[in-house]
């Protein structure tokens, strides 16, 4: 039986030009899509810029594997929708489409996250994964299964040994993102991969997204979460 084709939608106060120019405006994409490192702008470029189709008064986008982006009116905002492309036109890829459809999960979360609450504000990533771990172990490690409000809810926890408060942004079968009043209103969200044959325990990435730290503080934040993914022992729930 075939597999029914992964939809995730998100819905932003933002009306929907001002959504549709997130997904068209280079510096706009910048300030969503994945996390910082030396080649973002070329896979910004990749994804959203080369072999793509839009439909510009429709609001539609088709990328260059076959995603489908479409902005739609929501109320006074907008509701993204990404189709994901079917599985099957290419077996290379084919192995990765689980990966890539938790990462568009993460990503579209952080996309309206931007748009709601740092429209115009720069922001600074830090970024972490694993392959030895699962989520529920490094859920469990971090305290967060202790953070059971609903999206939308308060939370307050202790985060590797910071005292944190904020909102529940999103739960997903794989996923939790929360929004982290310490980091200058950011977001933290911790993904995961369900286990596969190419990945026998599944994989877990962490993105931290922070506005406005000190250098000081922004390089405590990356030294602290570094060392203790690093040292995280397999199989510590």
């Amino acid at each position: 039986m075939t597999e029914p084709t992964p939809r995730i939608e998100v819905t932003v106060s933002a009306p929907p030009d001002r959504a549709w120019a997130a997904l068209r405006d280079r510096d706009l994409v910048h300030q969503w899509h994945g996390w910082q490192y030396d080649e973002l702008g070329a896979e910004i470029d990749t994804i959203f810029f080369t072999d793509v189709v839009e439909e510009v008064p429709g609001r539609t986008l088709v990328i260059g594997g076959g995603d489908r982006f479409d902005v739609l009116p929501e109320g006074t905002g907008a509701r993204i929708v990404l189709t994901r492309a079917p599985l099957g036109g290419d077996p290379e890829w084919d192995a990765y489409y689980q990966d890539i459809t938790e990462g568009w999960v993460s990503f579209l979360h952080q996309l309206a996250f931007a748009l709601d609450r740092h429209p115009a504000d720069p922001r600074r990533t830090l970024f972490y994964s694993r392959d030895d771990l699962t989520t529920a172990e490094v859920v469990g490690a971090l305290g967060l299964d202790a953070v059971t409000a609903g999206p939308g809810e308060r939370y307050t926890t202790t985060l590797r040994g910071e005292d944190v408060s904020g909102r529940v942004w999103f739960r997903s079968t794989h996923q939790l993102g929360l929004t982290v009043d310490p980091w200058g209103d950011g977001l933290l969200v911790v993904a995961g991969i369900p286990p596969s044959e190419r990945a026998p325990k599944g994989s877990t990435m962490a993105t931290l997204t922070t506005y406005g730290l000190t250098e000081e503080a922004y390089a405590a934040l990356d030294a602290g979460w570094s060392a203790w993914w690093a040292a995280r022992p397999v199989g510590t729930a």
